[in-house]
């Protein structure tokens, strides 16, 4: 072979090595809600997993969008092919863009027994719809009794010691009041609602939350408020954290998101929620926020995007955002750590996990949130009977879920 042939062969093989490379390069797209400390917590894995990647030419670029309309872009840009490669959130709306198609992947074909293993229990069954999984979660939410110390010795562990505790701590005309938490939402309701054995979907998905049961758990929060007098009307989120940071709520019913707000002139402690006696001694059952890490149907790197998010349920990721983003993490292996169990909020929320309920994925669920929000102001307010109201909401509901199945 003649220099000048094997100059082309050489030149002809570096260009294809450099094909190579170029064809190996990736970019991933990532979507998420984060702010704050969260988002830092986030971004820094972001980074841990491209170190990982070194000499594939991968490169994950981030975008955070504002809550309120998170949902409906993903909604809106991953079935037209647009938006990210992975995209985080809440495992309510699993079931809904499960049914429109063409925004969730499936990943059982890449889930191994490894990653389902090291997950905390109950976290893979809000990932899973209709048999299939469609993503990885990634942490936990759901509220749980937080106390100002000056005012409670000691947290309540039933009903009778909460009301007992509260009264002691109410003093209407003055504007204090024993208990406080936004009881007119139903997601903070749900947690008396699920005690008294209420639901909104029973187990072959029906809609049941026009029952005795619902009526009851109204009823037990009437009573707490109107009876009791130790909640304060038209509660809100601002209203419970202004009365808490001026000392004037003894107890709030509230998530991890609520601690950042707290006054640092504030000792607070946390407490798992109490037995309700008159719901035959059964815990209040809060519902749990499940955040998963789904892969877009639109992406083109699949199997990478399926890798981050295993690498975000990862113990290495985990302990970096719970530690440093302050996240309840679902990797099981982190409340191993003294730093995680030694961690008094990190604790509480993980103790709380083990009489959480996990709210439904059911494609049906966005249709609840409105009416029965509508109807717990109504009967708070006196324009309803508890019975009427949730009988309205129910129908409501059903007509808007009528409605979807006779679109599809």
């Amino acid at each position: 072979m003649n220099i000048t042939i094997r100059k082309l062969c050489a030149t002809a093989a570096a260009f294809a090595g450099l094909g190579w490379v170029q064809a190996q390069a990736a970019e991933l797209t990532i979507w998420h809600a984060y702010r704050g400390g969260e988002k830092t917590a986030f971004e820094k894995v972001v980074k841990m997993f491209e170190a990982k990647q070194v000499g594939k030419g991968v490169t994950v670029n981030t975008l955070a969008i504002p809550y309120d309309a998170y949902a409906d872009k993903i909604s809106a840009a991953v079935p037209r092919g647009k938006g990210p490669d992975v995209f985080i959130y809440a495992q309510d709306r699993l079931g809904g863009w499960v049914e429109s198609g063409k925004t969730v992947e499936p990943v059982d074909f890449f889930l191994d027994k490894q990653t389902k293993d090291q997950l905390l229990p109950g976290m893979m069954e809000a990932m899973t719809y209709k048999g299939s999984v469609y993503g990885l979660p990634i942490n936990y939410k759901s509220i749980t009794l937080i106390y100002n110390k000056a005012l409670v010795k000691a947290p309540p562990k039933n009903s009778a010691e909460l009301v007992k505790i509260a009264k002691e701590n109410t003093k209407a005309d003055s504007g204090r009041y024993g208990l406080a938490y936004w009881y007119t939402n139903f997601y903070f309701h749900a947690a008396l609602m699920n005690a008294f054995g209420g639901h909104v979907f029973d187990k072959d998905g029906k809609l049941a939350i026009n029952s005795k049961e619902s009526v009851a758990a109204i009823n037990q929060m009437m009573k707490w408020y109107k009876t009791d007098g130790i909640m304060p009307p038209e509660p809100s989120e601002a209203l419970v954290a202004s009365l808490f940071n001026e000392g004037k709520a003894a107890m709030v019913l509230n998530g991890p998101w609520f601690i950042g707000e707290i006054s640092p002139k504030v000792d607070f402690g946390l407490a798992v929620l109490p037995v309700i006696d008159e719901a035959g001694k059964k815990p209040m059952r809060p519902w749990l926020t499940i955040e998963g890490a789904y892969v877009s149907a639109a992406s083109k790197q699949k199997e990478l995007a399926y890798e981050f998010a295993k690498f975000l349920v990862s113990e290495e990721a985990g302990l970096v955002l719970a530690l440093e983003g302050r996240q309840l993490h679902t990797n099981k292996g982190i409340y191993n750590d003294k730093r995680v169990s030694g961690d008094r909020v990190l604790k509480a929320f993980h103790d709380q996990l083990a009489t959480a309920e996990a709210m439904p994925n059911r494609a049906e669920m966005t249709m609840v949130w409105s009416p029965a929000t509508t109807a717990m102001n109504k009967i708070t307010k006196g324009n309803a009977t508890p019975e009427a109201a949730i009988k309205e909401a129910a129908d409501n509901i059903q007509s808007s879920i009528d409605a979807l199945r006779k679109s599809r």
